[in-house]
Formats: structure tokens, C-alpha cells, sequence
């Protein structure tokens, strides 16, 4: 069995798509049915004549996701997908061959059927194993590193161990690498080891500090349902006025944990909340949050992590000598 890496749109935006219709899902829409492509020579022919526009270069890298998808994945084979909506990988299995589905959007017709296992949260796979799910590549075969075997021991439960570093020949080692995402997961790791527990509080309540409001952490141990309170003005007293809870376990939340949320606003006479939640959060949440809009935000670990690369300057000293970070600029890769 192989382990494949399968993206859904640049932005996430296939995702929800995918995990609701149990599919994996390629973009390439200008594409007919690939059903009777039977060779990559006669993918290569049919991807010049549908882009003729293109460097022969893109073609090429495109042909090489197009043909493992439409041709290579096996039935009981691995995908894991990256998600862009939380920070959540989600896991499944390929149960079925390529399908065109033109009931389904133009960006989304060329799918494999996949059951969907369960998400789990990126502080759940060791650094190696992001930095290969880390490739620009819509498709691509992650080997490295005994990857399928951990991801396998991931799904039973297990902690899976670390294996000696190793290359692979595959496309995975010429992918490009998202170092923005890579730098954010880095930092995340690091703020998991530095600031566990209430401490985790401390740098949510500065980043609201740097956002202009007053907050208030409530003393380590029972928290009566709130670990920070915060208000605008100089006191604090003006809206909106927020509840905040904080969990920094590494397994995502229930939806009881929203609920609980929901009531800690009226006890403490807030207009709106926010839950940071290190280990994510289930898919349920998302939906109720969808209708608690104006009422409710949720912050998981790659929110928080985008909310301390945006205001760390604003950030104490003493919070900056425990996070040391050092903005750099990179050029911009694409798939090309």
C-alpha cells in the first residue's frame, strides 16, 4: 500500500466538498473524462493540446500528479489530505477506481472515491511528516521516511515511532516545498513545548492586548468556565466584551465544549466569544459556528500561530524572548 498526498483546491477550496461526497478530488478542469487515457504518453499529447499556452515544464509536472491519480493509486491505498479551513489532516482510504462525476462542479469532476477514516491535528504527525505533506504538488506519493507505515499506526491509536531520516526517489523529494507552511509548523511546535497549559493563556491574552483590548487571565486552576476575560477602552468596560477559553490539550473538541462556551458569555455578561483550541476541533463545531458567526470565533493552533506572525512586534518583551522569531522574505514557488 502506498500513502498519497491529495490537495483540494490552493485554498481549501474543494475540502468540504471532498470529505462530504467521500471523494479525493484534482482540479484541471478544462479536461475531458480521463477514463480511457490509458498511457502518459497519450496524457502528455492530451494535456498540449488542452494547454498549448503552457511551458512544457508545467506540463510535465502537471502529467506527473494527473497519471498516479487517474492510473497508479490502488484500492486500500492511503490519502491524506491537508486542510486549509483547520488545522486538521484529514486521513482515508481509496475505495474505489478514477471517476469523472460531471454532476459535481467544473473544478471537481475528476475524483477517486476515498472513505474518509477521521481528521487528525497536525500536532498529531512529527515535523518530518508535515514537511513532506508540505509540497505545492496537488498529488503526490509520500514515502519518506516509513510515512505510510506511521500514518497506519496513527489510525490504530498508536504513537508512532520516529524512524532514521532517509531520501526516496519519488516526486515527493523534487516537490516543492511550502516554507510558509513549513515555518508556521515549526513555530507551532515550538510554541506547543514552550507554552503548555496556562501559559498557552498568557500569549492568547497578549495577542488580544496587541488588538487593542484589555484582558484579564483568570488564575491557574478552576477558571469558572473562562480563562480570559477582555474588554476595549482603557478599563476594559467597552464592546465587544469577550469570554475566552483556552485548551491546549492536542486532541480536538467536541461540540460540548462550544456549548459550555455559549453559556460562559451569559454568565460573565459578554456580547461574543472565542475558543482557542491547540488540538482542533471536530467537523460538527464548524457547522454550529457557521451560525454563531457574529456571536463566536475559533482559533486552533495554525489561527493562533498566523495571530502571532501578524502582532509579534506588539508582543512583550518577555514573550518575545521566549518566542524568538525573525521575519525573513522568501520568493513566492507555485506548482510550475
Amino acid at each position: 500500500m502506498t500513502l498519497w498526498m491529495v490537495r483540494a483546491g490552493k485554498h481549501g477550496e474543494r475540502e468540504s466538498l471532498a470529505l462530504e461526497q467521500n471523494i479525493a478530488v484534482i482540479g484541471w478542469e478544462d479536461l475531458p473524462d480521463l477514463s480511457n487515457i490509458k498511457t502518459r504518453d497519450a496524457l502528455s499529447k492530451l494535456l498540449k493540446e488542452t494547454y498549448p499556452d503552457n511551458k512544457p515544464k508545467t506540463l510535465k509536472n502537471w502529467e506527473s500528479q494527473i497519471w498516479p491519480f487517474i492510473r497508479e493509486m490502488k484500492h486500500k491505498d492511503l490519502v491524506a489530505l491537508p486542510l486549509k479551513s483547520r488545522s486538521s489532516i484529514a486521513i482515508g482510504r481509496v475505495v474505489g477506481d478514477y471517476t469523472y462525476r460531471p454532476d459535481l462542479p467544473p473544478d471537481a469532476k475528476h475524483t477517486r472515491p476515498v472513505k474518509w477514516i477521521e481528521e487528525y491535528p497536525r500536532t498529531a504527525f512529527d515535523q518530518d511528516l508535515l514537511y513532506s505533506l508540505g509540497a505545492f504538488m496537488t498529488v503526490c506519493r509520500i514515502s519518506r521516511n516509513n510515512a505510510e507505515e506511521r500514518v497506519r499506526e496513527l489510525i490504530l491509536g498508536r504513537k508512532p515511532r520516529m524512524p532514521p531520516v532517509e531520501g526516496t526517489d519519488g516526486e515527493e523529494e523534487i516537490a516543492q516545498l511550502d516554507i510558509e507552511q513549513y515555518a508556521r509548523d515549526q513555530i507551532r511546535e515550538y510554541i506547543s513545548r514552550k507554552f503548555r497549559g496556562h501559559s498557552l493563556a498568557t500569549l492568547v491574552a497578549a495577542i488580544l492586548t496587541a488588538q487593542g483590548y484589555q484582558a484579564h487571565v483568570s488564575p491557574e486552576g478552576a477558571d469558572g468556565g473562562v480563562d480570559i476575560i477582555a474588554g476595549k477602552g482603557p478599563l476594559g468596560f467597552d464592546p465587544p466584551r469577550l469570554a475566552v477559553q483556552v485548551k491546549s490539550s492536542d486532541s480536538p473538541v467536541s461540540i460540548n465544549i462550544l456549548r459550555e462556551l455559549q453559556g460562559t458569555i451569559e454568565n460573565f455578561n459578554a456580547e461574543q466569544g472565542l475558543l482557542v483550541t491547540w488540538g482542533g476541533y471536530k467537523a460538527s463545531i464548524a457547522k454550529e459556528t457557521a451560525r454563531q458567526f457574529f456571536k463566536i470565533r475559533i482559533w486552533d493552533a495554525e489561527d493562533l500561530v498566523r495571530m502571532v506572525q501578524t502582532y509579534y512586534e506588539q508582543l512583550p518583551d518577555v514573550i518575545q524572548a521566549e518566542l524568538p522569531l525573525k521575519r525573513i522574505w522568501a520568493l513566492v514557488q507555485s506548482e510550475e
